[in-house]
């Protein structure tokens, strides 16, 4: 089970309790790491079956030009103590056009993996929201060269030690888009069952439904009927790769926003994302993928 936030640590004596309480499940929080103290790093280890992923978006001016002046810092200090306490973590990166290079640079990596990062999830920028900006996503050639470096840094063979895997562009190895309930969905701090944690538009609420009821709601069950969105795995969103598909989805169903920071109508967000989808369709390493 997977937190996501705003910040998820806010409540970390709950999230330690859920761990005391569901001791054969396995936990997995996304934070900014600003937490994490030894008391907390104590409390990991006793139970066991709770892990972190830290956001970083490069050294310290680039992350804390984003996440707040001395962020870095304490990100540094609380991977130190989880190193310390032998706990397992990793760190969740979002890459955009301006630092896809830093954040796989052998430089940055090794320093992430000398304070003991295990893993490393990147995420490809999502333009979600009406204030996203488009000039964060990559062009084909930056994304093509995410897919390369991302393989060479997990190779067996003059790779790095530590797991590294792209949510965009490993979509070979699980079939294509994996949301809506097909291996995961979302809930919003509302209560909105959400096909994916980037698209936020839903028919059903789990304080109105139980889980079952809202995995079967329109929207999902048009998930399932379409997934695979795109042949071509390298191609597996019907946001960012496939837009026409979500616009049809979300009118067909009748799903609506669940965006809490401002209502965005599904032709706004994927207007944003028809260039991209046109650009990326026509470099020869996505027309020509194999599908799994």
């Amino acid at each position: 089970y997977f937190f996501t936030g705003g910040e998820p640590l806010v409540r970390k004596d709950d999230i330690i309790r859920l761990c005391e309480k569901h001791d054969d499940c396995g936990f997995h929080a996304f934070t900014n790491g600003t937490l994490i103290d030894e008391k907390f790093c104590q409390e990991m280890k006793r139970v066991g079956n709770f892990s972190v992923a830290i956001s970083l978006e490069g050294f310290d001016e680039v992350n804390d030009l984003r996440r707040g002046k001395g962020v870095f810092d304490k990100v540094m200090h609380a991977m130190d103590l989880m190193k310390q306490y032998g706990l397992i973590f990793g760190t969740s990166i979002c890459y955009t056009s301006k630092n896809y290079k830093v954040v796989t640079s052998d430089e940055f990596l090794d320093m992430i993996i000398e304070k003991g990062a295990r893993f490393s999830w990147y995420f490809h920028y999502m333009p979600v929201g009406n204030d996203a900006s488009t000039e964060l996503l990559l062009d084909p050639d930056q994304r093509e060269y995410m897919y390369h470096r991302i393989r060479e840094i997990r190779a067996m063979k003059g790779g790095k030690p530590i797991f590294a895997f792209d949510f965009q562009n490993d979509g070979e190895y699980v079939g294509g888009c994996i949301a809506g309930g097909r291996n995961y969905c979302h809930i919003n701090p509302n209560g909105d069952v959400e096909p994916c944690v980037f698209i936020h538009y839903s028919g059903a609420n789990i304080k109105e439904v139980d889980l079952l009821t809202a995995l079967k709601q329109p929207l999902f069950m048009a998930y399932r009927a379409n997934q695979p969105f795109n042949c071509n795995h390298l191609k597996p969103c019907p946001m960012l790769e496939n837009p026409e598909i979500l616009q049809r989805m979300v009118h067909e169903t009748g799903a609506h926003s669940t965006d809490l920071q401002s209502t965005e109508s599904v032709e706004h967000l994927c207007g944003k994302c028809a260039e991209y989808a046109k650009n990326w369709d026509e470099l020869p390493l996505a027309a020509e993928a194999k599908t799994a």
